[in-house]
């Protein structure tokens, strides 16, 4: 798999919950660290998700908000 986003994150798939179009599917990276993403049903079949399948996050985002407490 090649993908121009840098931010590719190996892990497995601790959860997947679906709904009545989406699902939430949760990847554990490590170090207590876990990364959470809504994709549609289908993708879910596609990939075959499900606890325990190794999967991976892939995060590109072309805008990034920074905050701070006032």
């Amino acid at each position: 798999m090649k993908l121009s986003a840098r931010n590719t994150l190996k892990g497995k798939v601790v959860s997947v919950e679906t709904g009545a179009v989406n699902g939430i599917v949760k990847i554990d990276i490590g170090g207590g660290v876990i990364i959470t993403s809504s994709i549609t049903n289908n993708a879910i079949k596609e990939l075959a998700l499900e606890e325990g399948k190794e999967a991976y996050a892939v995060i590109k985002a072309s805008n990034v908000m920074v905050g701070v407490d006032e």
